[in-house]
């Protein structure tokens, strides 16, 4: 065998390998893709926007011939619903999206599958593809169950464009001034959402004397989002923290005062948004499921989600440097993995360490 031959066996084999794994997975969608349309309706949890509901709706019957039922609910809401139905016995849902740390909930109840199985093709199961490599919700527990698709850096601050200047607030400091008290909505942080993800970001950076300020500035503390963004878009309020981009959409459209803090001294939260995935334990329509995934978790999932959530993939071939229109950034594009890491507050090990006395300091001061 000639040193030629030497050198070119080895890169022949390393491709008829990638060929032939290419072949396999191509294979596998397409039997599984047959199996998907025999099953009936894949029914999916989704965050209550309009904007996804129809761009999901518009999109994935038609692409896939597999009818699709949506359930847009806050993340909580869709989790204690699966919760309970698992522990009934019931399958209804397959899959749900939510934010944060809302999974940890259904996976500590035994009700989530894992996912890497629904991912079948190489263009969502391969870490290369996304920026950190494949990052789980579930970092500390389980490290398989809940996938976090996105980063970008936080639009949990919202303010009243009428009412308040671009340069009246450039440190969350300012949001101590005399003149905003009674005037600032936050999204109940002793409940599970956006709000405690953001009280406990400000718990990190502030530290807790800073949030005894803020919560002796008479905020209004409530679940209800329509009410804290009615209240921004008609001036009641004068910013909102805890709500999310999809719950302003209607007021944004309709060309009212609204829109999100940009970057303050202190920097911007590292956030997933409602950027989790999760399936359910056992799904009823477990072929449909990993259709969806797959083509969820793809560049053409990614990029319909990015733009009707306005929030940011992690994956390297989806654009969102547009995120600066709206005031935020995708992580890929603005910072290190390392300094991803150091400014999220939503992963397992950070709810531990951090969120958990967080949310105890909201108990304790908030009325």
């Amino acid at each position: 065998m000639n040193a030629r031959f030497k050198f070119i066996l080895p890169v022949l084999l390393l491709l008829s390998s990638v060929w032939y794994g290419q072949a396999r997975a191509q294979s596998e969608w397409e039997k599984t893709l047959a199996a998907a349309r025999k099953e009936g309706t894949l029914v999916v949890g989704i965050p209550a926007s309009v904007e996804l509901r129809k761009s999901l709706e518009a999109t994935f019957p038609a692409k896939f011939k597999i009818p699709l039922e949506l359930s847009p609910s806050r993340g909580p809401e869709n989790a204690n619903r699966i919760v309970s139905e698992h522990t009934a016995g019931v399958r209804y849902f397959d899959l749900f999206i939510s934010g944060g740390a809302t999974p940890l909930s259904v996976i500590a109840a035994g009700a989530a599958d894992e996912m890497l199985p629904y991912m079948i093709l190489p263009e969502a199961r391969e870490p290369k593809n996304w920026w950190g490599g494949h990052i789980w919700e579930d970092n500390v527990s389980t490290k398989k169950y809940a996938y976090a698709f996105q980063c970008y850096t936080s639009e949990t601050f919202w303010y009243n464009t009428s009412l308040v200047g671009q340069n009246e607030l450039r440190s969350y400091d300012d949001l101590l001034n005399p003149k905003w008290k009674g005037r600032i909505g936050f999204l109940d942080p002793r409940n599970p959402g956006s709000g405690q993800n953001t009280w406990t970001f400000l718990w990190k950076i502030k530290g807790e004397e800073y949030l005894k300020k803020l919560a002796q500035h008479d905020l209004l503390v409530t679940q209800n989002q329509r009410q804290l963004a009615e209240g921004l878009a008609k001036g009641k309020l004068a910013f909102t923290i805890g709500l999310s981009h999809y719950t302003y959409e209607g007021f944004l459209k309709a060309g009212l005062p609204v829109n999100p803090i940009g970057k303050l001294k202190e920097g911007g939260q590292a956030n997933n948004g409602s950027g989790v995935l999760t399936v359910v334990k056992n799904p009823p329509h477990p072929n449909a499921t990993k259709i969806f995934v797959t083509w969820f978790l793809g560049k053409e999932g990614q990029e319909l989600y990015g733009k009707a959530m306005i929030q940011g993939s992690r994956r390297f071939d989806v654009e969102t440097k547009w995120l600066t229109e709206y005031g935020i950034e995708g992580c890929k594009d603005i910072m290190t993995v390392d300094d991803y890491y150091r400014l999220e507050t939503h992963l397992e090990s950070s709810v531990q360490k951090l969120r958990n006395p967080a949310i105890a300091l909201a108990s304790k001061i908030l009325k």
